[in-house]
């Protein structure tokens, strides 16, 4: 059992104070950031809105989500769910699956310039796909 009392609150810092912060490695020892998924799938509703010459609130109104929403999507900020992303799709004339096949074609194109971390294998597997699960 635990020498503290049930009630007693302890704080945990999440982040460093500002004067605290530890040294950052230098920039040659420092891995290599993988892109999240949505910030790829952003950047495909982004670029592919503005091909077409489409305002955000055209594509919001026509899928039925707010402005704001979309542009937090579109930038990465939101983790979207399946219905609001094919809504968005819908409203820019693609499936979701070329959405999705999109998003993956940027995350192999840019994985290809990040190199696996040292003990770790990639699959050799002979097939291209994507898997998502919930």
């Amino acid at each position: 059992m635990s020498s503290q009392a049930p009630n007693d609150a302890r704080i945990i810092e999440l982040r460093p104070s500002q004067g605290a912060r530890p040294a950052a490695p230098p920039p040659a020892h420092r891995p290599s950031r993988e892109p999240l998924w949505r910030d790829l799938v952003g950047d495909v509703l982004r670029r592919e809105r503005l091909a077409q010459e489409r305002t955000l609130k055209d594509v919001a109104d026509e899928a039925r989500i707010s402005m704001p929403y979309l542009s937090e999507v579109e930038r990465g900020r939101k983790e979207a769910s399946s219905e609001v992303l094919a809504a968005a799709a819908h409203a820019l004339g693609l499936g979701l699956g070329d959405l999705l096949s999109r998003a993956q074609g940027e995350l192999v194109r840019i994985a290809g310039h990040h190199r696996p971390e040292r003990g770790r294998t990639t699959s050799a597997a002979p097939h291209n796909g994507l898997c998502l699960a919930a």
